[in-house]
């Protein structure tokens, strides 16, 4: 085993040895200007995660989904990332999944053990259907073995859409290492995510984003800074494939399912901002829509009976810019 002191992850900040003698405003202060360090380590990979999202939404518009993997803070990250995507963008839940080590019950109890096992991450990986065309909703029973020969002609890899993105603040977690060499077996594309320049991750990995956040706060607790810096790429990663695949029209998201009231509100105020119209007028617009806010929002700006709107919708597999794109193009 390499020597993990030698991690930047794991290296003692000097900055905080004696934290534990501050008063409480002085020791939040400490955190808090540790804290201001994250944004800029996370621009300095911007180029990686622009190209990570030019290449996952090529994928997304084959087919393809984007998979999260990790262990402990770094899986619950990722998984809290794909359960988001469902209920801000209405994707289906098996468009972006997220698997940590342990299964789902590690994300209420810690399970440190299951992150040492390389093949544990490349057969819940497999077991995930990662690479193979699935029924959505559908649990996939595909092994290990199974997924491979099924993703060779001639003993060659194919190339499948599926994406996976590998997330390790250390770099070196076997589990996550053994997914990626899983995935690569498969030609789909990899992303390491870690905080380690460098790291066996970045260097395994087709696209390596690696935000070096430097020593923690309280050394080696890689929820604080590390984590930080691994939440907002994620969120850059998701919003950023979500607005180039077009479930967003503007800064609106207009792909929202009005399905409690808290919603329909979102969704009669997203009709108005698009459109120029009052609320109750965006209200009786949306129920003609049959309460698809993309389609109220073309069916007024094209002028259009609903069918057309969503032939419209349709033909520009979704996008509501595309289907407006004589319109906008003639407003600006």
């Amino acid at each position: 085993m390499e020597d993990l002191a030698s991690l930047l992850t794991e290296s003692r900040n000097p900055r905080t040895g004696h934290i534990d003698q501050l008063s409480t405003l002085d020791m939040l202060t400490l955190i808090n200007d540790e804290d201001a360090t994250i944004a800029a380590a996370v621009r300095a990979e911007l180029p990686s995660i622009a190209r990570a999202v030019d290449e996952i939404a090529a994928r997304f518009h084959n087919n393809g989904r984007l998979f999260y993997i990790g262990a402990g803070t770094s899986g619950r990250l990722g998984v809290l990332d794909a359960s988001e995507c469902p209920p801000t963008f209405s994707v289906p839940p098996t468009l972006v999944q997220g698997l940590i080590a342990g299964g789902d019950s590690a994300l209420r109890k810690s399970s440190e053990k299951s992150e040492d096992s390389p093949e544990q991450g490349a057969a819940d990986l497999a077991a995930a259907g990662f690479g193979q065309p699935t029924t959505p909703g559908a649990p996939s029973s595909t092994s290990l073995h199974e997924s491979e020969a099924k993703a060779k002609v001639g003993g060659t890899p194919q190339h499948v859409q599926d994406v996976l993105v590998g997330i390790a603040a250390s770099g070196r977690t076997p589990y996550v290492l053994g997914a990626i060499a899983h995935a690569k077996k498969l030609g789909a594309l990899t992303i390491g995510l870690s905080c380690v320049p460098n790291s066996a991750l970045a260097q395994a990995s087709d696209i390596a984003i690696t935000p070096a956040t430097g020593p923690e706060v309280l050394t080696g607790s890689t929820r604080l800074k590390a984590g930080t810096a691994t939440k907002l790429v994620l969120n850059m990663l998701s919003t950023g494939v979500m607005i180039k695949t077009g479930y967003v029209y503007g800064n609106l998201m207009v792909n929202v399912q009005p399905t409690n009231n808290k919603l329909v509100d979102r969704a009669h105020r997203i009709i108005a901002a698009a459109t120029g119209l009052d609320i109750a007028a965006a209200a009786k617009l949306l129920t003609a829509a049959g309460s698809s806010v993309k389609t109220a929002i073309a069916m007024q700006k094209l002028n259009l009976p609903r069918p057309a709107a969503e032939s419209r919708l349709a033909a520009a597999r979704g996008s509501l810019a595309a289907a407006l794109k004589p319109i906008r193009e003639v407003e600006l």
